[in-house]
Formats: C-alpha cells, sequence, structure tokens
C-alpha cells in the first residue's frame, strides 16, 4: 500500500498536466463545432476537393462531419493520439525508472516480493488513467452539452469516448512490457513518441486501404467510431483483441520481472 500511494504521488503532476491538456483538447474542439455547422455545406463542399484516401487518412467522413458525433470522432482521432502518448510513457516508465535512477537493487532489499512491485506501480498507474479518463468523459459530456444545436446520441458519445480508455490500456501494458524486457531506457519519451507515432502512421496507411487484417496492427484503428455511432457498440473481434493483448503484455511483464537480474549499484 505504502509503494502503491508512493507512485501516485510522484505521478500526480504529470497525470494532472495531461488531464488538463485532454481537457483542453476536447474544449478547444467541440467549441469550434457551432461555427463549423453554420457552414457545414461550405465546408462539405470543401473536403470532397480532398483526395479520398486523404480523408480516410484523417478521419474525415464528408456525410457525418456536420453532426456533433462526426465532428467529435474527427477530433477524436488526435485525442487519442495525445491519450496514447501518456498511456505510453507511464508505462514505460513506471518501472525502469528504479534501474535509470539506480535504486532498483535498494528497492528488492525491502520485504516486498517482485509480483508486490509490478503490482502496486501497475494499479498506481491504472488509478491515474482511470482519473484521467473521468475527467475527460466528464469535460466531453459538457462542453456536447452546450455546444449541441440538436440533440445527440448519449450512448454514442460516451462509446467513443470510453474507448480513448481502452486505448490508453494496450499502451500501458505495451509500455510496461518494454520496460521489464529494455529496463536501462535513457529517454522514456522517445522511446514512448516514437512508439505511439509508428502505431498512428500504421494506423493511417490502414484506413486508407480499407484492410481489416491490417487493422489488429494498430490499436488507433480497434474503435471505429461510424461503427460505433451506427451500432451503438464494439466490434467484438477487435474488442477480444484487445483483452487478450492486456493479459499476455501483463503476465509477460511478470514474468519478466521475476526472472531478470538486477545489478547492483
Amino acid at each position: 500500500m505504502n509503494m502503491f500511494l508512493h507512485e501516485l504521488k510522484a505521478y500526480r503532476k504529470s497525470t494532472l498536466i495531461w488531464t488538463v491538456s485532454l481537457v483542453a483538447m476536447v474544449v478547444l474542439f467541440l467549441s469550434m463545432f457551432p461555427s463549423f455547422s453554420k457552414d457545414a455545406e461550405e465546408f462539405k463542399t470543401l473536403l470532397e476537393g480532398f483526395p479520398a484516401e486523404l480523408r480516410k487518412a484523417i478521419g474525415l467522413s464528408v456525410d457525418s462531419i456536420a453532426t456533433l458525433l462526426g465532428f467529435f470522432s474527427y477530433s477524436f482521432l488526435y485525442l487519442k493520439l495525445a491519450g496514447a502518448i501518456q498511456a505510453m510513457n507511464l508505462g514505460t516508465s513506471i518501472l525502469s525508472k528504479e534501474s535509470r535512477e539506480k535504486t532498483a537493487d535498494f528497492l528488492l532489499t525491502k520485504p516486498v516480493t517482485r509480483t508486490q512491485i509490478v503490482t502496486s506501480k501497475l494499479m498506481a498507474a491504472l488509478v491515474s488513467l482511470i482519473f484521467t479518463n473521468l475527467v475527460f468523459i466528464a469535460a466531453t459530456f459538457v462542453m456536447a452539452s452546450l455546444v449541441a444545436g440538436d440533440e445527440f446520441n448519449k450512448e454514442a458519445l460516451f462509446l467513443i469516448a470510453l474507448s480513448l480508455f481502452m486505448i490508453q490500456l494496450m499502451f500501458l501494458a505495451l509500455g510496461i512490457l518494454v520496460s521489464v524486457i529494455f529496463p536501462r531506457i535513457k529517454s522514456v519519451i522517445s522511446v514512448s513518441l516514437g512508439t505511439v507515432f509508428g502505431f498512428f502512421m500504421l494506423g493511417m496507411i490502414s484506413s486508407t486501404t480499407d484492410d481489416k487484417a491490417l487493422r489488429y496492427l494498430t490499436p488507433f484503428n480497434y474503435f471505429d467510431s461510424a461503427h460505433i455511432t451506427e451500432n451503438l457498440s464494439y466490434e467484438n473481434s477487435f474488442l477480444l483483441t484487445v483483452v487478450l493483448f492486456i493479459i499476455a503484455a501483463i503476465l509477460a511483464s511478470y514474468y519478466f520481472y521475476t526472472k531478470k537480474d538486477v545489478h547492483s549499484v
């Protein structure tokens, strides 16, 4: 419990910064919707001039962009990017920092098992992401209610916003696994940015090809906003992949962490 609370306190500032940043982004994007909806037809005409591949890559749907859910779905592409960076950075740093700061051998002399160390840090990271998403979803609904000219499907909006948490869990699990396999990471932010942007670019390529098999290679394309809006549900195959990946990555992290050698300072 002490370790859990210590990690929460250590990442408190970072969590608040990321939370405020995501809220600021959703406020900025949704505050533009009223002006955009007034000139929707002109914007549609402009967007139709863009190549179809480009529109798919950046998540632009001409048919739905004038609706609140369509506009939010387009904006959500960049919110996912920011959220993924937060989760990847958190996952990569929360275990590897002991090696970087040369405190791993000191920590392991305490009456705690390696399993307890991973569990405490994992729970602290999970609580941080839960806090971020609760505030983010609340801010999304407040802004949507303020700017929506007509009624909108609240369930669809909730499911789209909630998918950020699913994506973050995947990147958190991936980050923890990377930090266990490569404990001596010199720059966490460079690894996090490189990994997230790599998957982001792969997601853009996948969107242009409409290849469902390629979608499985990037978490950014697991939750299709158009499908969620139409069916009020996630795609079962991708949801199952999320669960299996998170379980496999976390179990592998526990295994490698309990087996690895820890070099003394």
